[in-house]
């Protein structure tokens, strides 16, 4: 017991850099003043005020988690029906399949988004499409891989006994696929949406600075602005919003096991 626990230091001393470190330094800025020294700190709650007095950041907040919201259930709508029909595929063509779909994302994320850039830029369409375009093509390959697996491992005697009962292919796909999946749906939902509500890059490259999502504030009040109290505000506020949404999501993947066992 005493070697596991010494097994476990570096992992305690990398979580402690790593994460909670920037986390509790988020935590002091967020509640003290700006240009205080370390010495003289003096905390207010005036940067959580400003945040909500404003009318503009709230705002940007709501369209923040529309477009999450809207990314998501996009990508929902067109990854499960590829899942499904890759998880229908015999084994080489499954795997060439999974390939293409996993292909895109050994290339970094900014240089695809630039991609895009080129390519919506001979389109007459709006900033907010071209956003959406560069949300739902960089995030749906974690919901179909998600739904994938969920499908792949699914006991395929449930249906086959569905059918001896009776049920017809819409029946079965209803009371037995859709239920054994949805923990593969409800883990795409966590990893399309809270990388999109937190996205700055995106927006910022296909937006072309004209949509300003929340991610956006973040960075300009650290970059730009050099206010690293207010930025850290809507940090934490965002972390709160994260952190509600994964609860909330946990639950419901936690109910909805209730269900199918029961």
């Amino acid at each position: 017991m005493k070697s596991f626990a010494r097994m476990l230091y570096p992992y305690l001393v990398w979580i402690a850099i790593m994460i909670l470190a920037p986390m509790l330094l988020i935590v002091l800025y967020a509640f003290t003043k700006q240009g205080n020294s370390v010495l003289t700190l003096q905390f207010t709650l005036d940067n959580f005020a400003r945040f909500f007095s404003d009318s503009i950041f709230p705002n940007v907040l709501w369209r923040s988690l529309k477009i999450a919201l809207i990314t998501t259930v996009i990508c929902v709508l067109l990854g499960y029906p590829a899942a499904y029909f890759i998880a229908k595929l015999d084994g080489n063509r499954k795997s060439v399949m999974v390939l293409l779909i996993t292909l895109p994302m050994w290339i970094n994320m900014l240089v695809r988004t630039y991609a895009w850039r080129g390519i919506l830029l001979n389109f007459p369409v709006s900033s907010e499409f071209k956003v959406f375009v560069g949300m739902v093509y960089n995030f749906i390959p974690f919901m179909i891989l998600q739904i994938y697996t969920s499908l792949t491992k699914m006991d395929q005697s449930l249906l086959t006994a569905a059918e001896d009962l009776g049920a017809n292919k819409v029946q079965t796909f209803l009371r037995v696929t859709l239920p054994l999946s949805m923990p593969g749906v409800i883990s795409g939902i966590t990893l399309v949406f809270l990388p999109a509500v937190s996205s700055f890059f995106i927006p910022k490259l296909l937006g072309g600075g004209d949509y300003v999502l929340v991610g956006n504030l973040i960075e300009n009040f650290f970059i730009s602005t050099g206010d690293w109290n207010f930025g850290s505000a809507i940090s934490l506020i965002m972390a709160v919003i994260i952190m509600i949404s994964m609860f909330i999501t946990k639950k419901v993947d936690y109910e909805n096991k209730g269900e199918t066992r029961a």
